[in-house]
């Protein structure tokens, strides 16, 4: 039997009372932070981006463990004050924000990453009215990307962040409007598994910090570098090393410019911190054949686990990690299995052609890496069925 946090899989579906199931060790992620801090510069903040995983039991933990959080919504938002984050440590990013976002974002005093002038432009009337000095930070758009990143977010015409080019000029509105101007949000992309790739990123990003601060005549309270470190999926997938990238970025950071010389620097990071400490575990319905091939059927799918379905950002799918949960260690049969959901769509594939021990009705079957991107970044509403359960461990 797979053992999750010590605990037995099937033991821990009793204790859920269904599948599918979300299964998140916190003892991993406590660890993998503990990786970061020893490996970064003493003075980095550590910021966790919630999209990654907004679980409330998570989130009221993770208050203890990072520096701040990084919102892209109001419904994030709320979640991060409920957990009990402090509003100065919190930042919203995202294009599209609503003036109901707006004003909530405003009237809570956590920091408004700026998206493009048309955003600065309601941000500041909106606190003018509501009589309050809104902290604004710029999210650029740098003219860079990140090498090798599995999503990249600059280095091209982008929704996201102000040009590099004008970044500057609205950094000097903003001051002149009498806003509390809090620096720069860049992030240049995310999913990266090349050290060097990310370690010459955040060397154009402090560069490129200090340029735009050097045209605004400002130091940048905050510069915040982004994230992008990536974790292994699939086969060939080397496991990053942060040491030498923290390593570099404090030997960046001790040469930083004058103009950042009194700025405060910051990471943010989701998927690196809660990615691995997350098991879908979902429940074999029935076992069918089709023109000479296998086909698993079980009781969860692309609606809980859309990025292990290879429909979230991936060019090719592959396999996530996957095995049958309550024969863990058997050998595997001969004949490769195909798991699919419930789904009636033929784009519900969670293992394709995958090699596993003989698999029966009732059995677990086991996705691992998934502790990010899961259950809130899949189309839970698709054909009606019930979202995913969630546990919570350590």
């Amino acid at each position: 039997m797979l053992l999750i946090g010590g605990c037995g899989a099937a033991s821990l579906v009793d204790e859920a009372g269904d599948t599918p199931l979300f299964v998140y060790d916190m003892n991993i992620v406590e660890r993998q932070l503990q990786v970061l801090r020893d490996a970064m510069p003493k003075e980095l903040s550590l910021h966790y981006a919630v999209k990654a995983n907004p679980h409330p039991g998570l989130l009221e933990r993770m208050v203890r463990l990072v520096d701040g959080f990084d919102v892209a919504s109001g419904g994030e938002l709320a979640r991060a004050l409920a957990a009990g984050m402090d509003a100065a440590h919190i930042s919203f990013a995202g294009p599209g924000k609503r003036e109901d976002e707006l004003v909530a974002a405003i009237d809570a005093g956590i920091t408004l990453n700026l998206e493009s002038e048309g955003e600065a432009r309601r941000a500041l009337a909106i606190a003018e009215k509501r009589g309050r000095i809104p902290r604004l930070a710029v999210r650029v758009n740098p003219d860079f990307d990140l090498k090798g990143s599995g999503m990249r977010m600059g280095g091209g015409a982008k929704p996201f962040g102000v040009d590099a080019d004008r970044a500057a000029a609205l950094a000097r509105s903003l001051i002149a409007a009498g806003a509390d101007w809090r620096g720069w949000h860049i992030f240049a992309g995310s999913q990266a598994l090349d050290a060097e790739a990310l370690i010459d990123t955040q060397a154009a990003t402090v560069g490129l910090a200090a340029r735009l601060s050097n045209e605004v005549g400002a130091s940048p309270p905050l510069v915040n570098l982004g994230g992008g470190f990536g974790i292994p999926y699939f086969p060939g997938d080397q496991r990053l090393d942060v040491a030498p990238i923290g390593e570099a970025l404090g030997q960046i950071m001790n040469a930083r410019p004058d103009i950042l010389s009194t700025s405060k620097f910051a990471i943010e990071l989701g998927r690196w911190i809660v990615g691995e400490a997350g098991v879908y575990l979902t429940r074999v319905i029935d076992v069918k054949q089709s023109k000479g091939e296998t086909f698993v059927v079980v009781d969860g799918g692309l609606h809980h686990q859309l990025a292990a379905s290879g429909n979230f950002g991936t060019v090719v799918r592959r396999n996530y990690p996957i095995a049958v949960a309550n024969r863990y260690g058997a050998p595997a049969a001969e004949e490769a299995v195909t798991i699919v959901g419930c789904l009636c769509t033929p784009i519900d594939k969670l293992g394709d052609k995958v090699s596993l021990p003989a698999v029966a009705e009732g059995d677990l079957i086991a996705i691992f890496v998934a502790g990010a991107y899961g259950a809130s970044a899949s189309p839970a509403a698709f054909l009606g069925h019930p979202p995913a359960l969630e546990l919570l461990l350590g």
